[in-house]
């Protein structure tokens, strides 16, 4: 199955996993499962039914975005990182 790493900002709501096995044949679907299995994860990463735009999801070393962005596919071991945008100055 797939995984997806967790940021430690984020651990918080993962019962502090930093990485958690999920179901899904697409980073949408993947994402659902994580966000079913922890719903208070989901009010970070999604705004309705959109990714935040703090929240960068990377297959490898690619954006989701740059893809099919929820729609790419994902296999078994496929390694999702969930990565969000920092601002400051």
């Amino acid at each position: 199955m797939a995984s997806i790493k967790i940021p430690t900002p984020l651990r918080a709501f993962t019962e502090n996993q930093a990485q958690v096995v999920v179901s899904g044949g697409t980073v949408g679907a993947a994402l659902d499962d994580l966000t079913q299995r922890f719903p208070e994860l989901r009010q970070h990463l999604y705004e309705g039914d959109k990714l935040r735009n703090f929240v960068n999801v990377f297959l490898g070393e690619e954006d989701v975005r740059f893809l099919d962005g929820l729609e790419t596919e994902i296999d078994a071991d496929t390694n999702l990182r969930i990565i969000p945008s920092i601002a400051g100055g």
